[in-house]
């Protein structure tokens, strides 16, 4: 992969894997068990400059290219905790991502740096109880009054939502105008009216996910984000990423599962010998092996073009489809290698195939994926990113 990944790259994955060998390791079974991670790692994130790989260097990032963020990724896959990944990447490519591209240069210095810092925890509030995936016939609303915002409504299925000291919250300013009339807002945790409820999950024991309400807010008018009415571009602008992320985040753990899954058939014994002798399970593994590989490199060149300036929506749902599906199969199937074992919770087999369920489903279900797909490549339907 030497066309992706430079002599750098691999220097930063060797020391990020160091890192969370350390730092994060020793922690994860506790914080799975308790389902929540401890303030400290973020801070620790912050100090080594985890959070800021793609922000710029005026708030404290590094501006550096993307594919030190498939490292982030990628590496954080093979811990063995989809809840700890997820409050690490839902943080630093969702909340972030909307602080960066939209917020004023005021907000990104009361937020953004904190955030790069990991001195503030950050959530994206999109999904509603009753809309799920239909971004678009959200009911939060966001009445403006004076100098402020009024907020109500209620959000769910967030992550690091409960922890939170700040969100990036969508709302409908002009509910008659559909998806036009949305607009995307920071409220900061202190704010008067905001309560989260923490939400008890299949999987992705460690993380805080949250059913948030918003019981007139009031949210100063300068913490509007981007323009009014823009809000429903600027989801549909950075789903792209969050749709690539989950597709990377897919094809590492499918990667983790199998290199598992193949140092355990080098030492399971049946019948007189082990079980990465026999040519029923050693082609089952080829043709898991083959299928992941194909789609991390379509992975890889998305991400390439994505880092080139393109707008890759189709790219990334495809990615996110196929990857996420391709996942769920390796889990079920290398489960199924460890036999009895694979069932036991002592064994990672177990815990992956529950983290990975939720793949197909948050970041827009598969369901949905596939039809804003048909839309591109039967409809002709095209989709552009916000106007700068």
């Amino acid at each position: 992969m030497s066309r992706y990944f430079t002599e750098e790259h691999d220097l930063f994955r060797k020391s990020f894997q160091e890192f969370l060998q350390k730092e994060v390791v020793p922690h994860v079974d506790k914080w799975e068990e308790t389902g929540t991670i401890e303030r400290f790692i973020w801070e620790k994130f912050g100090e080594m400059g985890y959070f800021g790989l793609n922000q710029p260097e005026e708030y404290g990032g590094m501006g550096l290219d993307l594919f030190y963020t498939v490292i982030f990724l990628e590496e954080l896959q093979k811990i063995n905790s989809g809840g700890f990944a997820a409050a690490m990447w839902a943080h630093a490519y969702l909340a972030m991502t909307h602080l960066k591209v939209e917020a004023s240069h005021e907000l990104k210095e009361k937020y953004l740096t904190p955030a790069i810092n990991g001195e503030k925890i950050g959530c994206l509030c999109v999904s509603e109880p009753f809309g799920g995936s239909d971004v678009a016939g959200m009911k939060t609303t966001a009445v403006k009054k004076g100098d402020k915002y009024v907020i109500n409504g209620s959000k769910t299925f967030i992550t690091n939502g409960v922890y939170a000291d700040f969100y990036v919250v969508a709302a409908k300013t002009d509910p008659d105008k559909g998806n036009k009339g949305m607009s995307i807002f920071l409220l900061d945790k202190e704010f008067k009216g905001i309560s989260a409820t923490k939400l008890n999950k299949l999987g992705w024991r460690a993380s805080d996910t949250a059913e948030l309400a918003f019981d007139n807010v009031e949210v100063p008018a300068d913490y509007l984000l981007g323009e009014e009415g823009k809000g429903f571009s600027y989801i549909m602008q950075h789903f792209a990423m969050e749709r690539l992320i989950m597709g990377i985040n897919a094809h590492a753990r499918s990667e983790f599962a199998l290199d598992y899954a193949m140092g355990y058939m080098k030492e399971r014994e049946a019948f007189g010998k082990t079980l990465d002798k026999f040519q029923a399970l050693r082609h089952s593994v080829a043709e898991m092996v083959s299928e992941v590989e194909v789609i991390k490199e379509f992975n890889y060149a998305t991400t390439q073009r994505l880092n080139d300036g393109e707008y890759v929506v189709k790219e990334a749902s495809m990615s996110k489809l196929l990857a996420t599906k391709i996942a769920d199969e390796v889990m079920y199937k290398c489960l199924q290698l460890l036999g009895g074992y694979g069932y036991m919770e002592d064994y990672p087999m177990a815990r992956m195939f529950r983290d990975s369920r939720l793949g197909p489903i948050g970041g827009g279900t598969s369901e949905i994926l596939k039809e804003i797909i048909a839309k591109m490549v039967i409809d002709q339907k095209e989709y552009k990113p916000a106007a700068k």
